[in-house]
């Protein structure tokens, strides 16, 4: 038997503030409950765009755990907790669940990728030794690996898989997977660009890099086309498009970092092998936030 819905709408992929010396504590507060503020439907912590790649074992623990004392189950919170490591991230996803978290978003594994049948045993293999529902994160651009429609139907019989954030960037295959799940699995847009068109397709949302600096317009976009609002929904996505370009125009989270940092929320630091966002990068980022009434 599933369970239901972790959420419904958008979802931040936060970013995580760093400085020299490390996790950003005190930046992390503010930008966790401006979040919530600001009506966010859940939050994801230590995934891609929380350089979730880049923490230590103790950073990246101590970090789920601090965001979700912070948060105090005001939204549904969403722990990073995918590694190309089978074993490591068995052991994070046991300790999200036991922190509280209401899922876990598993990527798929990078560099030693897997075959399709690889896929299937690896996620079910974390969803076995999980308390909570599995999300799968499916980003072939990132990962080197695509998890296929076929693959998916598999997974869905799974009772703690639940749920997909979908950035392969395939419309097509996107309905193919809709068509062989039907309503067993959750599909969020993992792209900003595809926000509408994936929830023309039967999506539950979308899981955003773009709601780290615009979370109050990313929930308006979600809630507009549930309320059957279809072209006011699409209106929002074009209205945005430009500032989820300039979002995607360096490697994720290079340019949202630096547009958090405007907005005061952390330091404009990422670790490497990330590098600050090259200047004229900048400035048409600032240029595109100012045009959604941002004060950078």
């Amino acid at each position: 038997m599933k369970t239901t819905s972790v959420f419904k709408g958008a979802a931040t992929a936060l970013v995580t503030p760093l400085n020299e010396n490390g996790i950003d504590y005190e930046n992390f507060e503010r930008l966790l409950n401006w979040q919530v503020d600001e009506g966010i439907n859940a939050l994801v912590i230590c995934g891609t765009s929380g350089e979730g790649s880049t923490l230590s074992d103790e950073e990246h623990r101590a970090a789920l755990k601090f965001a979700y004392d912070v948060v105090g189950g005001r939204v549904p919170m969403i722990a990073g907790t995918g590694s190309n490591d089978t074993a490591y991230a068995i052991e994070l996803t046991k300790f999200a669940c036991e922190v509280g978290y209401d899922a876990m978003l598993v990527v798929t594994p990078y560099y030693n990728k897997a075959t399709q049948n690889g896929l299937v045993k690896m996620f079910e293999t974390i969803a076995d030794a999980s308390t909570k529902p599995i999300i799968l994160y499916n980003v072939p651009s990132r990962t080197g690996v695509n998890i296929e429609p076929e693959t998916y139907a598999r997974l869905a019989e799974h009772p703690m898989i639940t749920g997909i954030k979908e950035a392969n960037g395939n419309i097509a295959k996107i309905v193919e997977t809709k068509a062989l799940v039907g309503d067993k699995l959750d599909i969020w847009s993992g792209n900003d660009d595809q926000i509408v068109p994936i929830l023309a397709a039967g999506g539950s949302g979308v899981i955003s890099v773009l709601s780290n600096v615009l979370p109050k317009k990313t929930v308006e976009l979600c809630n507009k086309f549930f309320a059957g609002d279809v072209k006011g929904s699409m209106d929002m996505q074009c209205e945005m498009f430009d500032l989820i370009k300039a979002l995607f125009c360096e490697v994720n989270p290079i340019p949202v970092k630096a547009a958090v940092a405007a907005l005061g929320y952390c330091e404009n630091y990422v670790r490497l092998p990330l590098t600050p966002m090259e200047k004229q990068h900048e400035e048409v980022l600032l240029e595109c936030m100012r045009k959604q009434g941002l004060n950078v």
